[in-house]
């Protein structure tokens, strides 16, 4: 029986007197019970797809020129506030893509889970409360019942995503609209999500529509695929046949867009770049009214590491294992001890003053572009701050000069470095931070996820990109991620990550080929989609 019928939608975006057709003329439906994937790259109309379902588009600026959805026989387009306050939420519900920005960081957890069991069954505030922790145990985190008062920020990336979870099964709804849910976990937590979202389908009989970018993740999770370009379905069908054999260009794009190849040999006879030695980085735990030290959070617990210029250490593992906080300790952002030695020159004990000519050399590009960019600077600005810092271009024309050949050497036309960064896609944003780190010319850079929201077309550019100016400027990478698929094709050496040690390490082919511990092989079947426990079927 069909669930949700959507017939020629097409949605209009109105800004400034200028109009722009995001989606144009999709038709599709989902049956009771079924998962339909719709899978495309960034800009492709497949979120705004999704809200339009429950007409969560800001209005007047979005309008639907043509188009019905119905969903169990109630059109939605032009429905009531009231008509779409008894679906939403209710027998429509949706899991965000982003879960730290879409739950309330001044909440608590069972406030925003409550919500909606109190709105819509109308529950007692004791009842919304039972029902919290039952909710809280149906999405694996009975173990936060204990922390039901606590902020979101206060949980791990995966923590969050099934708060988001339980919060959208709160009313055991029809229809769970999944949008691109997975994308910034790891991929241990990523397959338990996947593996409870299944498991919750068969238990509720409910239908799931599931937006993602992850081509490996469709052909595990969903019975059927709509895939989706410049606001079009171009391609639908059963995944196996869509997946196999593919007819429409764009589908075949999509799928042969994985990050490929392995990086070049690094030149023998080069000489370690940067040291550490029992690297640590302990965090005190304080208890009690004087706040004494009772224990400590061990982040990084003693850990070797050696890059030389051209090669790349890939650092794996799973959120709060450690791979950030070593990267930061490295550059010096944060304490730690152990000796760090950088070209011959131990870096602790230096001051601000002393550290500053080496923070030339010493870049880093984060895992988050847009928030690492700011919205109020320029292009220009942001990539030559710090050639101003740093005194380097002498005058204005000079820096916006080298700004020009940061900005063409990573793929961006120079003549847009007066935009913002709000102007630029999410693989143009990554390409900015690239610049502002490449256009001083360091020696070493700690690259922190640098692809983990980006597009696997554009994953696969921005490895090329990294690959070539490693090359080109002889630099050392410490290469941080979740997604092993890439640190294959960045990485000579890999360490793996857990609880602030690591667990192993050696030359990329031999961690990926014949990994000797049990995590590596957990984290290398999650992420490789190898048959393992993780499996979603």
């Amino acid at each position: 029986m069909t669930l949700l019928d959507i017939k020629d939608l097409s949605v209009r975006f109105t800004v400034e007197g200028r109009e722009m057709d995001a989606v144009k003329g999709v038709s599709f439906s989902i049956e009771k019970g079924e998962t339909l994937a719709v899978v495309g790259e960034s800009g492709s109309g497949k979120s705004v797809t999704a809200l339009s379902i429950l007409q969560l588009l800001p209005r007047p600026m979005a309008s639907h020129p043509t188009g019905s959805i119905s969903f169990d026989g109630q059109e939605m387009i032009g429905a009531s506030d009231k008509e779409l306050r008894s679906v939403c939420g209710n027998r429509a519900s949706m899991i965000f893509q982003e879960p730290m920005t879409s739950l309330n960081p001044l909440h608590t957890i069972e406030k925003q889970i409550s919500e909606a069991l109190i709105l819509h069954k109308a529950m007692s505030r004791t009842q919304a409360r039972a029902r919290t922790l039952e909710l809280l145990d149906l999405a694996g985190l009975g173990n936060l019942k204990s922390r039901i008062n606590d902020y979101p920020h206060t949980l791990s990336g995966g923590q969050r995503q099934r708060v988001m979870i339980a919060m959208a099964l709160a009313n055991e709804p029809d229809l769970l609209i999944a949008d691109e849910p997975t994308t910034a976990l790891d991929v241990t937590v990523q397959a338990q999500i996947l593996k409870l979202l299944k498991e919750l389908q068969v238990r509720l009989g409910m239908a799931i529509l599931f937006i993602t970018h992850d081509l490996t993740i469709v052909r595990r999770f969903a019975e059927n695929v709509c895939v989706m370009n410049d606001g079009l379905i171009v391609e639908a069908g059963p995944v196996a046949k869509v997946f196999d054999n593919p007819q429409h260009d764009y589908t075949q794009h999509l799928l042969s867009s994985e990050p490929r190849g392995v990086p070049d040999p690094v030149p023998e006879g080069n000489k370690p770049l940067l040291e550490t030695d029992d690297l640590k980085v302990w965090f005190p735990i304080k208890r009690g009214v004087f706040r004494r030290t009772s224990d400590y959070v061990k982040a990084v617990d003693g850990i070797d590491v050696t890059v030389r210029p051209r090669e790349t250490i890939g650092v794996v593992g799973e959120s709060g294992s450690g791979k950030t906080t070593l990267g930061m300790a490295i550059l010096r952002l944060i304490s730690s001890e152990g000796p760090i030695r950088y070209d011959g020159k131990e870096l602790q004990g230096l001051d601000f003053k002393q550290l500053r000519p080496l923070r030339r050399e010493m870049q880093v590009v984060f895992q988050d572009p847009y928030g690492s960019l700011s919205p109020r600077m320029s292009i220009a600005d942001i990539i030559g701050e710090g050639l101003m810092v740093h005194g380097m271009g002498g005058t204005v024309a000079e820096r916006r000069e080298l700004v020009g050949e940061a900005m063409v050497e990573v793929g961006l036309e120079a003549g847009t470095m007066d935009r913002y960064p709000h102007e630029f896609s999410g693989g143009q944003r990554q390409r900015i931070a690239i610049a502002r780190a490449m256009v001083l010319r360091p020696r070493f850079v700690v690259l922190d996820e640098p692809t983990s929201a980006l597009d696997m077309s554009v994953q696969a550019q921005i490895v090329e990109l990294l690959r070539k100016l490693q090359v080109d400027h002889n630099l050392a990478y410490l290469f941080i991620s979740h997604d092993l698929r890439v640190v294959r094709a960045m990485s000579h050496q890999v360490m793996v990550m857990k609880d602030g040690n690591v667990v192993e390490s050696g030359t990329a082919d031999a961690i990926f080929d014949a990994p000797q511990t049990n995590y590596a092989r957990t984290l290398l079947a999650a992420a490789l989609n190898l048959e393992s426990t993780h499996d979603v079927h």
